[in-house]
């Protein structure tokens, strides 16, 4: 395997419990943590095909921001 699957299931790893455990509970702070695990399946998936790295990167983080968007639009109208 090459190191950027190891790089990328690490960060994918630590990413993933720093959004299921975040110091501030805060949307923004949810969102930005969010984004650490996409970066480490940018790099998993960038170890097997590069096309594929691109299209699941871009999907994952344009769903995220968008989901997290209005989850905080709709908490802050309450």
């Amino acid at each position: 395997m090459s190191p950027e699957f190891y790089v990328g299931l690490f960060i994918l790893v630590a990413g993933t419990l720093a959004v299921a455990f975040p110091r501030d509970r805060s949307y923004v702070t949810r969102l930005i943590n969010l984004e650490i695990p996409s970066w480490g399946l940018l790099l998993v998936m960038l170890s097997y095909d590069e096309a594929l790295a691109l299209f699941t990167f871009g999907g994952v983080s344009a769903l995220t921001v968008f989901v997290f968007v209005r989850l905080i639009q709709k908490k802050e109208d309450v």
